[in-house]
């Protein structure tokens, strides 16, 4: 375990075996779709990358940049788009990928940006959702894992851009960013 980690939530091999239950059940459900993966930056990249790996089925990927935390282990509660898509997603079946669902601010603003594009469908995947209530809830189509309403790190999601590299989640200690 990281020295500056309090607990891990879930293992390599964890998520190892819930990416591919996840790749699975993508693929039964858009077999005979025109599915476009969009992953929200810099968080999802690894979720996604492992992700489309896994998946049998023709598809093609983008991303979205989105930031709402920087330096902090709280929302800001201001969502700044910073990067749009690149590809032509109209009248295709969308599937947004992101590492986690805390406060669904960011989820919002790129749904909203997404719906823009014309998609024909769009859903939501998120590796990891926070447990804990919400003004307004998006409904998410795909979870990975259900967490506690702690501030993790690992697997993509980071403190200050540190901890992405982590192969587990896990909480980090309150001496580090306290």
């Amino acid at each position: 375990m990281h020295p500056d980690l309090e607990t891990v939530l879930l293992t390599k091999e964890q998520i190892e075996q819930r990416v591919t239950e996840l790749a699975r059940e993508i693929g039964e459900d858009y077999k005979d779709k025109n599915l476009v993966l969009v992953a929200v930056l810099k968080g999802a990249i690894i979720f996604m990358a492992d992700l489309t790996r896994k998946l049998t089925l023709r598809h093609s990927y983008d991303v979205v940049g989105a930031s709402s935390y920087g330096k902090s282990t709280v929302s800001s509660g201001q969502v700044i788009i910073t990067k749009d898509i690149d590809i032509d997603i109209s009248n295709r079946d969308v599937l947004l990928v992101e590492d986690i669902y805390d406060t669904g601010r960011t989820m919002k603003a790129v749904c909203d940006l997404i719906w823009l594009h014309g998609p024909n469908t769009l859903e939501i995947c998120t590796f990891l959702y926070k447990e804990k209530s919400r003004p307004s809830d998006l409904p998410v189509k795909y979870i990975g894992f259900r967490i506690p309403d702690k501030f993790v790190v690992g697997y993509g999601l980071d403190y200050d851009e540190h901890y992405r590299n982590l192969e587990c989640i896990g909480v980090l200690k309150k001496q580090v960013y306290g």
